[in-house]
Formats: C-alpha cells, structure tokens, sequence
C-alpha cells in the first residue's frame, strides 16, 4: 500500500510541475486533458444532428411494422399487411405514406427488454440502460443522462442555439414526471430544454420543469431584456451562484441569447416555411412538431427529441400509444395517420432538401404490445419483442433487421437491445460508443455498453 501510495503522489507531482511549467494550473491543465479526451471521442460519422420521433405510450408493433398475418385472429388482429416499395418489406395497411419511404427506413423487429412500465420503458429507450428502481420513477441527479444529453456533450451547438430541445412537452407532464428525459448526473445544464410548438400561429410557454426550460419567443422587448441582464449581473454575487443557482443561471443566460438572437427566432416561426411543405406535415401539433425539428436542427441544435401523437398527449384525449381498449379504433382512426403522415412528410422534406444523410431519424417507442388481443379489444404492455426505425445519417434504408417469432412475442433472429441501438446511433453521429463523460464526482463512466448494429454505410 506505500508503495502505490507514492506513486500516486509522484504522479500528482509530475502533472502539477509540467502544469506549472507550461504556465497554467493543475486544474486548468486538468480541465484541458478532458476536453482533449472528449476530442478524441469523436469519430467518422455521416449524421450531424438527430431528430427523434418518440411514441410515447408503446406502440403496438403487430399493427405497424411487424404484422403475423397467419397468425390467430386473437393475435393477429384486423389489420393486413401491405406492400411497400422495397420488394418483400410489407408494413401496416394504415401506414400508406411509410409504405413509400421504406427505401428510406430499416425497420428493427427484434428489439426488446424486461420492463412493462412506461416510465421504465421510456428510461431503457432513452437513456439505454436498466431502469435504477422500481414503481414511478420520478427524475434523480443520479439517474444515466438521456440520449440528448449524451449527445449535446459531444456535439456542441453555435452560441444562441441550443444542444439539445424537446418538443412540445416533457413525455410525462402531469404531476408524474419520469426519469429519462434529463441530464441526470451530468447535472442541470445538460437537461435538454422544452419548446411549446404551435397549434396555430402562436407559441405558449408554460413553467419551468426540473430545470428544463420552456421558451416562448414572442413579444421580446430586446432593450429591456439588455437593461435586465445588466441589473441582474450586479446584483448577482458569487457566493449565490449554488449549483442550483447555476443551473437556473445557464437556462436563463441560454434564453436571453436566443432571444436576442436570429436563427433559433426564425427557425421557431413556422409561417416562414413554405405552405405546402407545412401542409404535407399536417395540421395538427405531431406534424408541426417534426416540421419544427427539422428547421431547429438546420438552425444548429444537434439532436432534437419529438413526442409525436395526435391532439394534445397530455391532456384528457387520452391520444397516446397506450392502446389497453379500442386499440385498432383508436390506431386506425387517429394515431396512426399522425405518425405516418408526418414521419414521411420529414423524411420527404429533408430528402427534398439534401439533407437526409446528415441528419438521423430515429423512431423509438416504450416497448410493444401483447400478442394476445385482451376482452376490450386492446393489447397490454409488452416489452419482450417491439419494432422501431431509422432512417437517413448514414443509415442504408430499404433493409429489415432481425426478426419476431410467429407470434411477434419474442425475437426469433437478431435479437438486439436498446444499448445497441444506442451505439449505432452514437456511431451515426461520429460519436464512439465507447467514449467517457464524467459524472457528478467525476468518475469516468462509458456511454453505451451496446454493439453498432449493421446498419451504417
């Protein structure tokens, strides 16, 4: 033990006589060695920002992207599979707009995990790791950092625009928030912030959330926000300046750039965008959501997380993918014709504009549904095998990867988990799957413990 002990003194003695050498300090210098570490994480990658299509709520993969058409009817459902462009890849008959864009898409069949909870099955999907506990989760400082977070570390945005945004609201807002969605242990500043998206021409802003901001952009008096910065940074004394205080602190610096700024503004008003294209996304506030995804990432913001569901997801419709009654009703009737419209419409539009290679689309879900239909004609949670795509960034397209068994109950080749679908989308972005971040007592912790899957070109 002495001897180790030395050792690690001598070390500590080497690195601060080099640090003082070179006229800097040993936490500057410190400070230096990581961000070159943080450099060289950084890899060959086509995609230079993500835009994530969440299904919130689990939906059911029987009825979208892996149909058992020989299967019972109890399992099989009222559903039929229909052709798509790619020979041999068939999908739902209520996703005719995706049926045109499987060139595009690989749909993963063999996806799965062990929890059946929302919250759990959100936090497996999103941050690519076990959930830490059970029951309702609610969010932690120690909890792994979400998929945006990690991505924001590595992938900086320009000054005024943001690192990572969700729209148009945290996945769960309703008095229950879920662990997943956030920064974690990389700590308040890394919490991706929230942007309302509009139902019509105007934005709403609503209240802070676990130090996630929510912007509404209109109606800034650019003077007075000037005079209010100044008096602000008087009155702000070092000794206050808390990490709480300073998580406020960056949200509210973060803010006044983008308002006093130009891309983000532009990019956040949709009446610039051509009419037709905003038509082809949809009126309705899934549709306006990926439309402004597109123009944030094109604005710089490096990935952008989308909460993609008919009407108003948390409020009293009940429009979201959890479909335990009614489920091919609702599917058929609502959810589906959202998803599908504006999911085509975005890889439509950014195919259009050049820009389907460089920026990765990524459809993820909480888990899939029952096999077995149950007596009010809905299918319950299900985690065991489920469905997801991925699109453009590097990813080839016109491809199926792995395969369900014959009741879409199980993996039956392939199998894959959400740690590998989070290493592939690291390895899109030019991101090594390997790569360290520091936590909050600054152990180096990996990113993903995934495998790339094949899918890149």
């Amino acid at each position: 033990m002495p001897l180790i002990q030395d050792v690690c003194v001598s070390r500590r003695r080497a690195l601060a006589t080099s640090a003082t050498l070179c006229g800097m300090s040993l936490p500057g210098y410190l400070q230096l060695r990581q961000a070159s570490a943080d450099q060289s994480a950084i890899t060959a990658g086509k995609a230079k920002s993500c835009i994530i299509v969440y299904l919130w709520g689990g939906i059911s993969h029987l009825e979208s992207f892996d149909l058992k058409p020989n299967a019972p009817s109890e399992i099989r459902g009222e559903f039929k599979p229909i052709s798509t462009v790619v020979p041999g890849i068939e999908i739902g008959e209520h996703l005719p707009l995706l049926a045109q864009h499987t060139d595009k898409l690989t749909i993963i069949r063999s996806i799965h995990h062990d929890d059946p909870a929302h919250g759990r099955g959100m936090y497996w999907n999103l941050t690519g790791h076990k959930p830490p506990r059970a029951g309702n989760i609610a969010p932690m400082r120690d909890d792994w950092p979400s998929l945006p977070a990690m991505v924001s570390r590595f992938r900086t945005a320009p000054r005024g625009v943001p690192s990572a945004v969700r729209l148009p609201y945290p996945l769960v807002d309703n008095g229950t928030l879920q662990a997943g969605e956030y920064g974690g242990w990389l700590g308040v500043q890394s919490d991706p912030i929230i942007m309302r998206t509009p139902s019509g021409d105007q934005f709403e802003g609503v209240s802070r959330s676990l130090g996630s901001e929510v912007l509404n952009l209109n109606d800034v008096d650019l003077p007075r926000l000037t005079s209010r910065r100044g008096l602000l940074a008087s009155l702000d004394h070092p000794s206050r300046r808390t990490s709480e205080h300073g998580g406020y602190q960056h949200f509210q610096e973060l803010a006044e750039d983008i308002l006093s700024g130009a891309s983000v503004k532009e990019a956040y008003n949709l009446e610039r965008e051509d009419p037709k294209v905003r038509e082809s996304y949809g009126k309705h506030i899934g549709g306006h959501s990926l439309l402004l995804a597109r123009r944030l990432t094109e604005a710089g913001v490096p990935i952008v997380q989308v909460c993609c569901a008919a009407g108003d997801l948390n409020g009293a419709s009940g429009d979201m993918w959890d479909t335990h009654g009614d489920n091919f009703n609702r599917l058929k009737n609502r959810l589906l014709p959202v998803f599908d419209r504006g999911t085509s419409a975005l890889l439509q539009d950014l195919k259009d504009r050049g820009t389907l290679d460089q920026t990765l689309v990524v459809v993820l879900t909480d888990f899939g549904r029952t096999p077995q239909i149950n007596g009010a004609a809905g299918r319950d949670h299900y985690p065991y095998a489920y469905s997801i795509a991925m699109a453009g960034g590097g990813v080839r397209g016109g491809e199926v990867y792995g395969s369900s068994d014959n009741k879409g109950a199980f993996p039956k080749a392939l199998a894959c988990t959400p740690p590998d679908v989070h290493a592939t989308i690291f390895q899109a972005m030019g991101i090594s799957p390997r790569a360290e971040l520091r936590d909050m007592l600054n152990r180096p912790l990996p990113i993903c413990d995934g495998e790339v899957l094949p899918l890149l070109s």
